[in-house]
């Protein structure tokens, strides 16, 4: 049996009545312009729900109303004749000055650039400088040379790819792509104003952008930011504020699935959701077996937004991702991939088209059923060869996840001129035993060579292996 509500349903609160008309209303208005899309689902936001609660931090007690977001994001005077066209890069950690900032930047014709909040200074200087952006630090904004100034005014937000293999690739989004993948996201999953979003996913990855940010923004859907991604705390968070849609990575599942909580920790939750990497099934089993619902997968990508969700969570079960969203078309291809289209795949700088929407082929290898149900194969480019015969890393990865004793692992290459394999594993057993386990059933080529066992694989802030730690540990 749920728990009632606690918190979240109390959302309004005690300040002033703020005022529903925006603070920079006027402007677009004497401009002569369009509002951008984004400005014009807020605004409408804001008036039906200015006084309701829209964020809380669960590390500080704070609070605010939309009321409050927008005239948060006016304090910031931000001059658009001046940055019209402008990227600007910043870090924060989630909370009401993040979405601030974010809005004050949109509200001025700027083009947010998000970077994890743990990047430091000197990465988010480069990144400003790589994209010839300004840059807030800290509490104020510092241009870099060289400044440019794109045209397209509704341009919005840069994505940057992740940059654990390489330098990052910056994707440029308008605020319609930014506003069709949340759409498409809520209207799949069933998300709307009377849930709550309990956030610790950073709002900026692509993942936060469409499952807690632009929900929030154009759709009224409020946020609890959570500060501490162990199992003890959020269910501590989970009691206070209710809670009702979890999105998060499969590192976090694992947590809660094997924490010694009691089965009414997460009463509030109707809706548990993984993405960012492959969930493995016996966390999603048991999850289920301790607090009695399923996790749905999701599946995205940088380049499109949200593609595919399990809405019964029983391909999760099956190591499945679901089906395609709303508003998405997925063509299976040959050579086991997939082209995803939609109104929110980016199109700067994207040669394909399906009709007036962009399209993409993701690097995941994919099987598609006859009835739509995704499985994802592994990422292309992961089949080396060795000693003449080809190996798929994915298959060794997944070989690994099956020998007792090993909670998850990682495969790469190992520095050097001869083809060899190495294997981060997360266990507790020695290497030498594991991989004794391990080739007593696999042929000698697909054994690695080298094994490092951890307590756990380390991973980037947005949930991801963490690809040149994970190479480093390997030597």
């Amino acid at each position: 049996m749920k728990r009632p509500r606690k918190e979240h349903e109390r959302r309004t609160t005690q300040v002033g009545r703020a005022s529903a008309r925006p603070a920079f209303a006027h402007r677009w208005e004497k401009e002569g312009r369009l509002k951008p899309a984004l400005l014009s689902a807020w605004e409408r936001t804001l008036r039906d729900l200015s006084d309701t609660r829209a964020v809380t931090e669960t590390a500080t007690g704070r609070s605010c109303t939309f009321g409050e977001l927008e005239a948060g994001a006016a304090a910031f005077g931000f001059d658009a004749a001046e940055l019209a066209g402008r990227a600007v890069v910043f870090a924060l950690p989630n909370g009401i000055r993040w979405l601030e900032l974010f809005l004050a930047l949109i509200r001025a014709s700027a083009i947010a650039v998000p970077l994890d909040s743990a990047e430091p200074a000197e990465a988010q200087r480069a990144a400003a400088t790589r994209l010839g952006a300004a840059w807030w630090e800290g509490e104020r904004l510092v241009a870099l040379p060289p400044a440019r100034r794109r045209r397209d005014r509704e341009l919005c937000l840069v994505k940057l790819t992740s940059g654990t293999t390489g330098a990052p690739r910056p994707l440029f989004f308008t605020a319609a792509q930014m506003l069709a993948d949340a759409r498409q996201v809520t209207a799949t999953m069933g998300i709307g104003r009377d849930d709550v979003n309990y956030a610790l996913i950073p709002f900026g990855h692509s993942y936060g952008l469409g499952n807690l940010t632009i929900p929030l923004l154009a759709q009224g859907v409020p946020v609890v930011c959570g500060s501490i991604a162990l199992p003890q705390a959020i269910a501590a968070d989970f009691e206070r504020w209710g809670p009702t849609v979890f999105p998060t990575v499969p590192i976090v599942w694992r947590a809660l699935a094997a924490a010694e909580l009691p089965p009414l920790a997460l009463a509030s939750l109707r809706l548990a959701i993984s993405a960012g990497a492959p969930l493995p099934p016996e966390v999603a089993r048991d999850f289920v077996a301790r607090f009695g619902q399923s996790i749905h997968a999701f599946y995205g990508s940088s380049e499109t937004g949200g593609i595919a969700f399990d809405r019964t969570g029983q391909q999760t079960l099956a190591g499945g991702v679901g089906r395609a969203l709303r508003g998405v078309r997925i063509k299976p291809l040959r050579g086991g991939r997939i082209l995803v289209a939609s109104g929110a795949v980016f199109t700067r700088g994207n040669r394909r088209r399906a009709g007036a929407s962009g399209a993409w082929i993701p690097p995941d290898g994919a099987i598609v059923s006859s009835r739509g149900d995704i499985t994802l194969t592994g990422r292309r480019g992961n089949v080396v060869k060795i000693a003449g015969r080809r190996v798929s890393l994915a298959e060794v990865v997944a070989r690994l996840r099956a020998t007792p004793g090993i909670r998850d692992a990682w495969v790469g290459l190992l520095p050097g001129r001869d083809v060899a394999l190495g294997a981060v594993v997360a266990a507790e057993r020695p290497a030498a035993e594991l991989r004794a386990l391990f080739q007593s059933s696999v042929a000698p080529w697909k054994t690695p060579k080298k094994w490092v066992v951890v307590p756990e694989l380390p991973v980037t802030a947005r949930g991801k292996p963490h690809v040149r730690e994970l190479q480093r540990l390997l030597g």
